[in-house]
């Protein structure tokens, strides 16, 4: 059991999931790293963490499988007997993109389960327990941030599933923060753009193209520390007077522009 702040990172091992863990690593936070399959890339997340001074906790479970969601927090528990961030970054594309007039019902309920079910019945779980924690005292300002997507707004008639994900991920954010702020615990989203990930890898020319051609105002990739920070900065509780708040982190893409 620890006194320092936890924080619980779905999908922690890679991508931006690793930018966040590095990025609250650097500030103290214990952190946990949860993982599906990859425990390579976890481990080494948590290697990272622990070279720079902090604690790292290695979990698996699958987000999208809400069996293995009570599993998890329990060892979190038990491991460090707090919970003052929850992340939910864990997320999918569909493994194959198809035209929305061919999406099939099976793919849109993997990306679903991933993507929005499972945050949204992590976070209920993980909610209740910190309305108990708070109650004992042992944690001050609790926080939940989704990690959303521009795809919330932005069609992609490729991986219509993911989109709808994203948005609904939107609406789960809304719904937490208005449910919770009487507990003092405040929910965002953070809404990357173009991120330079392994979800973005397949994709580098075609999004070098846009960005050149002026596709965002900040004419760059964003990187997981770019979202790392924008985390940071909500948990280190720099936005108390914000919950049920989209942060976007897109180098400017949300604007509509002439």
């Amino acid at each position: 059991m620890s006194d320092g702040r936890v924080a619980i990172v779905t999908g922690g091992g890679r991508g931006i999931g690793r930018g966040i863990a590095l990025a609250l690593a650097e500030r103290g936070w214990h952190i946990v790293v949860n993982f599906r399959s990859n425990r390579q890339a976890a481990d080494e997340t948590a290697a990272l963490i622990q070279s720079n001074g902090a604690s790292a906790f290695v979990v698996q479970a699958d987000i999208g499988n809400l069996a293995d969601h009570k599993s998890m927090v329990d060892a979190v528990l038990q491991q460090y007997g707090r919970i003052d961030l929850l992340v939910n970054n864990a997320g999918m594309g569909p493994r194959q993109r198809l035209d929305i007039l061919d999406m099939t019902t099976e793919s849109y309920d993997e990306v679903m389960d991933v993507n929005l079910k499972g945050p949204l019945f992590l976070t209920q779980r993980v909610a209740n327990k910190m309305i108990e924690l708070l109650q004992s005292g042992a944690v001050d300002a609790p926080k939940v941030i989704n990690i959303g997507s521009i795809s919330a707004y932005t069609s992609s008639v490729s991986r219509g599933e993911y989109c709808v994900s994203k948005a609904g991920m939107a609406m789960v954010t809304t719904l937490f923060g208005d449910r919770l702020a009487e507990y003092g615990i405040n929910v965002y989203e953070i809404r990357p753009g173009i991120i330079r990930t392994d979800m973005t890898s397949g994709v580098t020319a075609k999004y070098d193209k846009l960005i050149a051609d002026g596709l965002t105002p900040i004419q760059r990739w964003g990187e997981p520390d770019d979202i790392g920070k924008a985390v940071v900065a909500i948990a280190e509780g720099y936005l108390p007077f914000s919950t049920g708040e989209v942060i976007n982190v897109d180098g400017g893409f949300h604007m509509h522009r002439l």
